[in-house]
């Protein structure tokens, strides 16, 4: 079988994955949109390649405010693999325990709100203290795993729990074990890499389905939408429109940073 086929099909079984956890997609996109309607923004978290899903639900074409992307440079962006910024800093920094609290203490978290933490593993330190600083703080918690990788791999937290374990509600990839899908003969290790596309499967149900619960409940999204589909201007209008309303949301992120009451 060519490689490319063999790939093909690995996606095929991804989709079917995806397909069977329907109900629990509909479950969380109820929270989100919920918080959405009161105002306030849906957290969305992801350390190393897994910052490729939150950058997938806001902000880029056919998306709408009410998400707050956290993404820490010192853990994702290393691009440049060797030297300073390197890939071996990164994945140093995703296990230092205690980052997690200082990310968090920038943001005047609510009840209110919610959170999607996003790690194929759901091992490494990082991701699992920050869904466990937002389960403390009273959100609601959504987690994307791919769950036989996850189940393999050895939690990096001295007692053992993992990202799944601090989740109101946990969404698998169906990424295999390892998360590479194809292997080549002659060759000792499998190659190309399936969380990726079962994720963006993942967080692009979750987005339907919340502008559909918006729309249904009188208060359509501000879609950021292309040219060629609405006209240069209206398109224009979307996006500052999507972008002032970013704003304004994530303004109230910060309004009470240093009180008693601040968790």
């Amino acid at each position: 079988m060519p490689p490319s086929v063999a790939y093909l099909d690995a996606c095929r079984e991804i989709l079917s994955t995806v397909a069977s956890q329907l109900a629990q997609i509909r479950r969380a996109a109820d929270h989100f949109a919920q918080t959405i309607l009161a105002g306030r923004m849906v957290h969305l978290f992801g350390s190393g390649h897994s910052r490729i899903l939150v950058e997938e639900m806001w902000p880029r074409y056919g998306s709408f405010p009410g998400f707050n992307p956290i993404v820490e440079l010192s853990l994702s962006f290393h691009n440049l693999v060797v030297g300073a910024n390197g890939q071996r800093q990164a994945m140093f920094l995703e296990n230092v325990p205690g980052l997690a609290d200082r990310i968090l203490r920038n943001f005047d978290i609510h009840t209110e709100d919610s959170a999607l933490v996003i790690s194929s593993s759901g091992c490494n330190v990082v991701p699992v203290e920050m869904a466990e600083g937002f389960q403390r703080r009273g959100v609601k918690v959504v987690a994307i795993i791919s769950r036989k990788h996850s189940e393999a791999s050895t939690s990096q937290r001295s007692d053992g729990k993992k990202l799944q374990d601090f989740a109101t509600i946990t969404l698998d990839t169906g990424a295999p074990v390892g998360d590479a899908m194809v292997h080549i003969e002659g060759l000792e290790t499998p190659v190309a890499p399936g969380s990726t596309v079962g994720g963006c499967m993942l967080v692009n149900c979750l987005k339907a389905e919340i502008a559909d619960r918006l729309t249904q409940a009188g208060a359509p999204p501000k879609v950021l939408t292309a040219g060629a589909i609405i006209g240069k201007a209206r398109a224009t209008e979307l996006f500052e429109a999507a972008y002032d309303e970013h704003a304004r949301r994530l303004a109230r992120l910060y309004e009470g940073l240093g009180s008693a009451s601040q968790a």
